[in-house]
């Protein structure tokens, strides 16, 4: 956050401030027939399904300003958004921005998170067609709704997975969880003394995996290259755990997942180690790692395993088998849901 040269919010009032964050939007998507300047965004979609998501995220709950760059943060929330519409098989076209801003809060701030929330609308193709600011008491609230799209055909639920179907994910698990605990750990140092320079030398993978997730947008561009439709399909926000348990309680199955083949990168594993704690429990139950979890029929092993950073960690079972991890020495254990609890 600015504190030198700062200009308070309350110079440009709030209209004079939407136009001065949004001025320079320009629209990329033929779809978008109207953004930003009137009542109300005007869309046209022909032959195609609407999806429509929305992210709530509020200081002290979900992000803490003492180590996340506001830049970061406007990204970050975009691409949350980005990641659910890709979860579902779709585009994501457009975005509205809410915020609730306290008076600790300049336009230089303001100016430093549409910078990365527009950044992320670059890179994916997305236009900001409104939204609306007013004033918070409790510092920085962030609402963010996504609208896609997708043939009626294409669109994937999570309530189509079947027996034998192999359960495939992106990436590796854990990062963004070691990432976060490695930035609660200096700011408790950084609390205790003065002068002192976090240390983040070969953690900058789980730094990175924290502040800017990637919406993963190659992975469903390579599945219709392949010609593979999952059979259903979620983002990793929660944790494995937790989105393989929505996807068996809502296509009534159970799940065998493979302890040894759930990737892991070779950071989180030495940041779990020095942190004392269980490398799976991270993977299964970290979340925020916004990568997809998907089924696919078996018949698709050969195809799904050959597309690049996808990997084949399980299979759909019948439901009286229930969900459980299948540990490195064949043991069998119940997974539960530990992803995070807002209510708690």
């Amino acid at each position: 956050m600015h504190e030198g040269n700062r200009t308070e919010i309350s110079t440009l009032g709030e209209f004079g401030l939407i136009k001065h964050l949004t001025d320079n939007i320009k629209l990329v998507n033929s779809e978008t027939k109207y953004g930003i300047g009137d009542d109300a965004a005007v869309l046209e979609y022909q032959d195609r399904q609407v999806l429509v998501t929305t992210d709530l995220l509020m200081e002290g709950v979900h992000f803490d300003l003492v180590y996340t760059p506001l830049k970061h943060l406007g990204y970050k929330s975009a691409m949350v958004n980005f990641s659910d519409i890709y979860a579902m098989n779709g585009k994501p076209k457009q975005i509205t921005v809410s915020l609730a801003v306290s008076k600790r809060f300049c336009i230089e701030d303001l100016e430093d998170f549409y910078e990365g929330l527009k950044l992320a609308c670059q890179l994916h193709n997305v236009d900001i067609v409104g939204g609306d600011t007013t004033s918070s008491v409790t510092g920085l609230a962030i609402s963010i709704t996504c609208i896609g799209e997708a043939k009626k055909e294409d669109v994937v639920y999570r309530n189509g997975a079947k027996e034998t179907d192999l359960i495939c994910v992106t990436g590796d698990l854990g990062a963004s969880y070691m990432g976060l605990q490695l930035m609660e750990r200096e700011k408790a140092v950084f609390n205790g003394a003065k002068d002192v320079q976090p240390d983040f030398a070969g953690k900058e993978y789980l730094l990175e995996r924290f502040l800017k997730p990637e919406a993963r947008k190659d992975i469903i561009e390579e599945l219709a290259k392949a010609g593979i439709k999952p059979t259903a399909m979620m983002d990793i926000s929660d944790g494995l755990s937790s989105e393989l348990m929505h996807i068996c309680s809502q296509s009534k199955c159970g799940c065998r997942v493979y302890e040894e083949r759930i990737p892991i990168d070779y950071q989180t594993a030495v940041m779990a180690e020095e942190f004392n704690m269980n490398l799976s429990t991270c993977a299964l139950n970290g979340g925020e790692d916004y990568e997809l979890l998907f089924t696919v029929p078996l018949t698709m092993h050969e195809t799904v395993s050959q597309i690049k950073d996808v990997k084949v960690i399980g299979h759909i079972t019948k439901p009286e088998l229930g969900c459980a991890l299948v540990t490195r020495d064949g043991n069998e254990l119940e997974l539960k849901a530990q992803g995070w609890n807002p209510l708690k």
